[in-house]
């Protein structure tokens, strides 16, 4: 046979050698040993040796029916053995079959010494019958792995050769620094010699020249890695043109050169970095193991070193790149030696390495540049990945739904593309969601519907803004709201720019003709209770968005520099959320800038500075509603895009909105004076519908319908909450009714 069929055969052929080898030393020993008489039965007979020796892997050729060879003989055999051995390896390197053992010292540039220590460690893991050799070496049964003492006898030919041989079993050689071998010590003899060790070979290095359990990760590992074959295309991802141009020449720079880069792919879930790096490892042939970085830190069972040490040598047993994710976890300020360690460690990492995180990083100091000696500094490159835009957002809805033209025709994905700024594995979520809500609906086979796609695409957009918002439900309509005909003009208005914003910007290309200022700010004006809140939630039932108010006591701070914080934390968070902000009562937020008198008139106009930057920037729905308009700063009102004045209702409004607050189950008296109400009662939309509600608790209370006695006390109650003196004369007919002087 003139080569190797497959990587297990080499591997025996390589432990005949072996097994010469440990023959060899056998002959040693019993030269320089004699049997004594009184230690029988506590050590291994002769005999039991002999037979050991006769059951050689593969039965190698070199044995002998009869007796044991000299030592001559021995060497002459190991001599043949390696040479043969070379020229099958070399014909099958040449017919292209992959050798394990091979490919094992070429990753980690182990030298034939190296390699023939693991294969002293391997011998155990293909036959026990080792275990009771390596014992009898030892003159002692119980150590039944070989000591360094042991492998060093068994490799090296000569005393001179045994102390050369030392520096591959220390500190910083590769046996030990990618943990292909473990050092033991004997819990009998602590703080015993170097040579005293035991050594053991790593599980996972002998389960992969073994091919064990189709080569799945260390089990250290196992939370934390998953090892990916990649099927992502350069072509097919949702990315800028320019972007996928420059990751093509930067796959063809790599392809051309070595060492791998450190690639840091920056920006938030679901922009397409994971899929980046696999079209990445496509066109280089490698897979890729992803590394889930905070697992792998909170691991109190294994060091951070070793397990960056492990998922780097994993990766090169995988022949993967390394994709750290996470990373963002290592920029604390806390996390400096970890963060140096990893990069210390990519530095001798001969495959390509990526860093996935949100946060923008550059590495300073040089710590990105920490190569092990006889290696090359590896580049640093940061990538920034954008959120889609709306065409490329458009895109990703129908692929996420696999929406043919008839689908496409049926589901608003240009609204859902331009309200929801999502990104693509966000939109791969929500288009997955809404499939379950469709099935929640129809389980006979519901297609998901537009409803379905704007809730779906609510839930994987929503705030995380704790105690500085409350999420607000939007229930009203535009049959609820009691408005003049200009403000309803305006307020509709407002929704037909949201709804085509798509087309104005992108279809017909005024997106390049603007900077900023692409998103829609508004000023809702007017006393309190003339309908701004419900205003703006009738805005955001109409587009589908959610609504959150803003609480200004939380996001205001005495403290400098903290209002700035607060009111980044938000747009940022909203322009994720792709919620519509609402500002109430923004005078106390937004008022007009002052004559610089004092430091703290000169933090609050930057205050003030900062948020009509920060409003400029963003590209959603910004609402502003105050009860005195005049408190507002000018350049304030000057940018925005509508301004609405909410009026306090007269005679004719007050009457439609007592006439509209009433729900269709509300039991009603064929009596009711609503005229009446409204002509006597001078109240805001907001005071009438706390009159009806308390009307409607004393009529369930009396058992009854709603009778003009119950909202007289009523009425009376809210205006004494008001503050507002309440004479008998203003109830006119229904002064003297029981009910209405219970209530005083």
């Amino acid at each position: 046979m003139d080569h190797f069929q497959q990587s297990s055969h080499h591997i025996l052929a390589e432990l005949e050698r072996i097994d010469l080898l440990v023959r060899a030393q056998v002959w040693r020993a019993r030269q320089l040993q004699a049997a004594d008489p009184e230690f029988q039965g506590l050590y291994i007979s002769e005999q039991e040796v002999d037979a050991l020796l006769s059951e050689a892997i593969g039965r190698p050729r070199w044995t002998v029916e009869q007796g044991t060879p000299s030592l001559g003989q021995l060497r002459g055999a190991l001599e043949g053995m390696a040479r043969e051995i070379a020229t099958r390896k070399a014909e099958s390197a040449r017919l292209g079959i992959p050798l394990r053992l091979e490919e094992l010292v070429r990753l980690f540039g182990l030298t034939p010494f190296e390699r023939d220590v693991l294969l002293v460690g391997l011998a155990p893991e293909l036959d026990l019958r080792y275990q009771k050799l390596y014992a009898y070496l030892q003159d002692d049964l119980t150590r039944k792995r070989p000591s360094l003492d042991l492998v060093l006898n068994l490799l090296c030919p000569s005393f001179e050769a045994k102390l050369e041989a030392r520096r591959y079993l220390g500190p910083g050689a590769p046996l030990l620094t990618h943990h292909l071998v473990q050092l033991l010590e004997d819990p009998a003899q602590p703080n015993a010699p170097l040579l005293a060790r035991s050594l053991q070979l790593d599980e996972r290095l002998a389960g992969y020249l073994l091919a064990e359990r189709g080569d799945e990760p260390d089990r250290r590992l196992w939370p934390h890695v998953q090892v990916l074959l990649p099927d992502a295309r350069m072509e097919d991802l949702f990315l800028p043109e320019s972007l996928k141009e420059r990751l093509q020449q930067l796959a063809r720079s790599i392809a051309d050169s070595e060492p791998g880069a450190v690639l840091y792919l920056q920006g938030p879930y679901g922009v397409g970095k994971q899929a980046a790096a696999q079209a990445l490892c496509r066109e280089l042939g490698l897979g890729l193991l992803v590394v889930d970085g905070e697992g792998l830190m909170s691991n109190e069972q294994l060091a951070f070193e070793q397990a960056v040490t492990l998922a780097a040598r994993e990766a090169l047993l995988q022949n993967a790149a390394v994709y750290w994710q996470g990373f963002d976890a290592l920029l604390a300020e806390d996390q400096g030696a970890r963060r140096r360690t990893l990069f210390r460690i990519l530095a001798s990492h001969p495959r390509l390495s990526f860093l996935a995180g949100n946060v923008t990083w550059e590495p300073a100091g040089g710590q990105h540049r920490q190569p092990s000696p006889g290696t090359q500094d590896r580049p640093f490159l940061r990538i920034p990945f954008p959120q889609p835009g709306y065409g490329e957002r458009r895109a990703l809805w129908v692929h996420a739904l696999d929406a043919g033209p008839t689908m496409e025709a049926e589901l608003d994905l240009d609204g859902l593309a331009d309200k929801f700024r999502l990104s693509g594995g966000q939109i791969r979520d929500a288009a997955a969601t809404a499939r379950s809500l469709a099935y929640w609906r129809d389980p006979t086979g519901g297609r998901p519907s537009t409803a379905d796609l704007y809730e779906a695409s609510r839930l994987h957009s929503s705030l995380k803004l704790g105690s500085l918002a409350v999420k607000i439900t939007p229930h009203y309509t535009w049959d609820d709201i009691v408005l003049p005909a200009g403000q309803l003009e305006l307020l509709r208005a407002i929704c037909s720019f949201v709804k085509h914003r798509a087309r104005v910007y992108y279809e017909w290309g005024f997106d390049v003709k603007l900077s900023l200022g692409k998103g829609l700010n508004a000023l809702f004006a007017g006393p309190s209770g003339t309908g701004k809140t419900m205003a703006a939630e009738i805005v955001a039932h109409e587009l589908g968005l959610e609504l959150v108010k803003i609480d200004l006591s939380g996001v205001v701070s005495k403290y400098i520099g903290e209002t700035e914080k607060n009111l980044a934390r938000i747009f940022q968070e909203a322009e994720t959320s792709n919620a519509i902000l609402f500002f109430d009562e923004a005078d106390a937020l937004f008022g007009k800038r002052s004559e610089v008198k004092d430091a703290h008139d000169r933090y609050a106009n930057i205050e003030i500075s900062y948020l009509l930057q920060k409003m400029e920037e963003y590209e959603g729905v910004v609402i502003l509603a105050t009860n005195l308009r005049r408190n507002l700063d000018d350049a304030f009102v000057r940018r925005m895009a509508f301004t609405l004045q909410f009026p306090f209702p007269d005679e004719a409004d007050r009457l439609r909105i007592w006439q509209q607050i009433w729900p269709p189950e509300t039991p009603l008296a064929g009596d009711l004076d609503l005229a009446f109400m409204a002509r006597q009662f001078r109240l805001a939309g907001g005071n009438i519908k706390n009159v009806a509600l308390a009307a409607a608790f004393l009529a369930a209370e009396d058992g009854q319908t709603v009778t003009m006695e119950h909202l007289i006390v009523a009425t009376r109650r809210e205006l004494q909450k008001m503050g507002k003196s309440v004479v008998d004369g203003q109830f006119g007919e229904y002064a003297g009714s029981e009910v209405a002087k219970r209530s005083g």
